[in-house]
C-alpha cells in the first residue's frame, strides 16, 4: 500500500521505540490520528460520504480504546502521546 499520508514518518519518529516500530500502542495511535485528520478534511468537500464516515467513527473508537490501554499501563507514554499529537486540548 502506498504511503497516503506524507507526514506519517514525521508523526511516528518521536513515538517509535526503535526504527522499525509500527505496532506499539503510541505508534498505532499516531497512525490513526493521521488518518482521522486526513478523513476529517475529506468530509469538508464530501459531506454525503456516509460509508467513509462510518470508517472514521470506527477509527476514532479504536484510537480511544488504545489511549485508554496506554493510560492504564504507562501513564508517562500516555502523556507524551497526548502532547506530541496535540490531542485533548
Amino acid at each position: 500500500m502506498a504511503n497516503r499520508l506524507p507526514e506519517k514518518t514525521a508523526l511516528l519518529k518521536p513515538l517509535q521505540q526503535h526504527d522499525r516500530d509500527t505496532g506499539s500502542a503510541p505508534v498505532q495511535i499516531a497512525i490513526l490520528t493521521g488518518r482521522i485528520n486526513h478523513l476529517s478534511a475529506h468530509f469538508k468537500a464530501h459531506r454525503k460520504d456516509v460509508h467513509s464516515r462510518q470508517g472514521l467513527l470506527m477509527m476514532v473508537s479504536h484510537r480511544r480504546r488504545l489511549l485508554e490501554y496506554l493510560k492504564r499501563h504507562d501513564e508517562d507514554k500516555y502523556r507524551k502521546v497526548l502532547e506530541t499529537l496535540d490531542l485533548r486540548k
